[in-house]
């Protein structure tokens, strides 16, 4: 069985005041078990994998999904406190990514299925829908040592179902938004002093969410896309103090930005900004003003237009809930949320997500979220072991320019795999009952498997 080294175990312990004694010791055997298993991440495999197939007691460690007490929002306080432990230097702002991917998942068992549209299958023209179940997270943006692309580790993953679902389960049905107000509200709690900049697609453009952000202790902004035919409005003009009547909450309308974009009187400023790794030349325009919708308050906003040189991307427009904040801040900050996509999709390459086949509902609850949180304890165990430089897998004819996830994950099961004792003669340490280079290739081939 491959035991871990004293860092790992430092680790690991400091969850252990969120489970009891013997449910943490066979959390440990599912949380190794699960990062050095191949394919489906099942409990069964993960207890192959430790060298428990033959082991009777099976059952004790699928309750530790299903039936055994312990809080998921106490581990993601704890895996939150952790990223910024290693990662993130005293003062400096929490960058929160949030988003929502589907797990496509069927069976008569499955309560929480609906029917969602499927992110990596539609396209802007066509809209594709599969049945599933459709899950929240929130990840931090942070930056790693051995990758200069910043990295979005998930901390906090929670169970969106539809309108229908939650009808036919009689369950309180919340919107996404109202789920982003909620983690908000919670990770606003767990870390009251820190500065938030939580980043979200067009889904988490929501008035009762800048409300929300605007309203909450200490800095809180939200950064998102922005309609080209939002209601934009000046701010009221001062009102006498005799004058009668409720005072107006906007004033006159603006221009649509999407009128602003064919308007030759626009005056574009040029910048040049990194974005995904690579220096792009854009022209923008920004300005600040009170959004309004029909039955809401008015909320004050800094709005940016962005468009390509000679059209070479589409158009564009974002805004942040704090009217301070630069333009070029502000598109940083959106261009950050992407990294939450490589999240996702490292997830379903390296860690088998979608592969799971509990049906119970507390396992479902439970199984995903301890997944997407098993992708920040790998970045953490990642941190722990190589501090600086992360071993990159290189051959002759490619040449890997920095670490990706599957590094990571390699390093941790080479690190898990070399503690194990290997039979050789003790007489002579170069005869081994494998030839080295073999045993090596065959380590190599197991820490990159997939």
């Amino acid at each position: 069985m491959p035991s871990p080294s004293a860092e790992i175990i430092q680790l690991l312990s400091v969850f252990s005041i969120a489970f009891t004694a013997p449910t943490f010791a066979k959390v440990l055997v599912l949380i190794i078990g699960t990062i050095l298993t191949p394919g489906r991440r099942t409990v069964t495999a993960a207890l192959r994998m430790m060298g428990l197939g033959s082991d009777k007691h099976f059952s004790n460690y699928h309750r530790v999904l299903n039936r055994d007490c312990w809080s998921p929002w106490v581990v993601s306080k704890i895996l939150l406190g952790l990223i910024i432990l290693f990662f993130l230097p005293a003062g400096t702002p929490l960058i929160l990514a949030i988003d929502e991917t589907l797990e496509r998942r069927r069976g008569k068992q499955i309560k929480y299925k609906g029917w969602f549209r499927d992110p990596i299958l539609s396209t802007k023209e066509r809209v594709v829908t599969a049945l599933g179940i459709r899950w929240i997270c929130l990840a931090v943006v942070v930056p790693v040592p051995w990758s200069q692309r910043t990295w979005a580790l998930p901390f906090m993953t929670v169970l969106a179902l539809g309108e229908k679902t939650s009808a036919k389960l009689n369950q309180r049905h919340r919107t996404i938004v109202q789920w982003a107000e909620y983690m908000l509200d919670k990770v606003r709690r767990w870390q009251p002093e820190r500065e938030i900049i939580l980043v979200g697609d067009g889904s988490y453009a929501a008035i009762v969410l800048v409300q929300r952000c605007q309203r909450l202790k200490k800095s809180v902004q939200l950064v998102s896309r922005l309609r080209l035919d939002a209601r934009l409005f000046d701010f009221p003009s001062p009102q006498s103090k005799g004058k009668r009547g409720p005072k107006p909450q906007k004033g006159t309308r603006q221009p649509k930005l999407s009128q602003r974009l064919k308007d030759p009187q626009t005056v574009w400023k040029k910048l040049k900004v990194i974005l995904y790794g690579k220096e792009h030349a854009i022209e923008f325009v920004t300005g600040v003003s009170l959004w309004h919708t029909p039955g809401q308050a008015p909320v004050s906003l800094r709005w940016v237009l962005v468009r390509g040189p000679e059209d070479s991307f589409e158009p564009a427009a974002f805004f942040c809930s704090n009217t301070r904040a630069s333009a070029k801040q502000v598109i940083v900050w959106f261009c950050l949320r992407w990294n939450i996509e490589i999240t996702f999709e490292e997830l379903r390459a390296c860690l088998g997500f979608e592969t799971q086949r509990e049906w119970s509902e507390r396992a479902i609850e439970r199984t995903t979220p301890c997944l997407f949180g098993l992708f920040s304890l790998v970045a953490l165990m990642t941190k722990a072991l190589h501090p600086e430089n992360l071993p990159v897998r290189q051959t002759s004819w490619y040449k890997k320019d920095e670490a990706t996830f599957s590094d990571a994950l390699a390093a941790v099961r080479n690190h898990l795999w070399s503690r194990s004792n290997y039979s050789r003669s003790p007489q002579s340490p170069d005869l081994f009952l494998i030839p080295q280079a073999t045993l090596f290739s065959l380590l190599d081939s197991a820490c990159y498997s997939l």
